[in-house]
C-alpha cells in the first residue's frame, strides 16, 4: 500500500531531479499498468462486440427452435394422441420431440467445434503468453448449448405431451 501512496508527490520529485540534470526532452511518464490497457483495448473492444453479437445470434438460434418445435408438436398431435392412447408415458413422448432436435444441435456441435478450435487458435497465436485450449472447452461448450437447446425444446414438448388424448383423436 506504501507504494502507491503519494503518487503526486513522488512524481514531483522525480520531475525536479530529471529537470536538475537540465535533459532537452521534456519530462514524460506513464504508468505500465495504463499502457497495457491500451495494448489490449482493441481486444477487449472486440470480446464485448462479440459477446453482443452472439448473446443475439443465440436468442435468435432459440426463438426459431422454438418455432420450429411447436411446429413440429402442432403437426404430430394425432401421433402424439395415438402413443397417449396406447400407453406412452410424459417422458417417452417428450425424449421422442426432444431427441430428433438433440440429434441435430449435436451435428451442429460436430460440425463447428473443429472450425471454432482453428480460429481460436489462429488468433491466441498472436499473443506472447497465451492459454492452450483443451478438449473441455468445448465438452462444457457442447453441454450448455444441448442444455439450452433441451430446455427450448422440451416446453413444446411437455405441453404436446400434456395435451388431452381425445381432443386430438375426435376429428378422426
Amino acid at each position: 500500500m506504501e507504494k502507491t501512496a503519494n503518487v503526486q508527490e513522488k512524481l514531483a520529485v522525480m520531475k525536479h531531479l530529471y529537470d536538475r540534470y537540465k535533459v532537452d526532452k521534456p519530462f514524460d511518464f506513464y504508468f505500465l499498468d495504463d499502457a497495457y490497457q491500451k495494448l489490449y483495448s482493441h481486444e477487449i473492444r472486440t470480446g464485448n462486440i462479440i459477446f453482443a453479437f452472439t448473446s443475439f445470434a443465440i436468442l435468435i438460434a432459440c426463438l426459431g427452435l422454438f418455432g420450429l418445435a411447436a411446429f413440429t408438436a402442432e403437426r404430430r398431435t394425432k401421433e402424439i394422441g395415438i402413443r397417449k392412447v396406447l400407453g406412452a408415458s410424459i417422458a417417452s413422448i417428450v425424449r421422442l420431440l426432444s431427441g430428433e432436435f438433440l440429434k441435430l444441435v449435436l451435428v451442429g456441435i460436430i460440425i463447428a467445434s473443429p472450425i471454432a478450435y482453428y480460429f481460436i487458435n489462429n488468433w491466441l497465436q498472436g499473443f506472447a503468453h497465451r492459454v492452450d485450449i483443451t478438449w473441455w472447452y468445448f465438452a462444457a461448450a457442447a453441454l450448455l448449448g444441448l442444455i439450452v437447446a433441451f430446455l427450448t425444446v422440451s416446453y413444446q414438448a411437455i405441453k404436446a405431451a400434456l395435451m388431452n388424448p381425445t381432443e386430438s383423436l375426435k376429428t378422426e
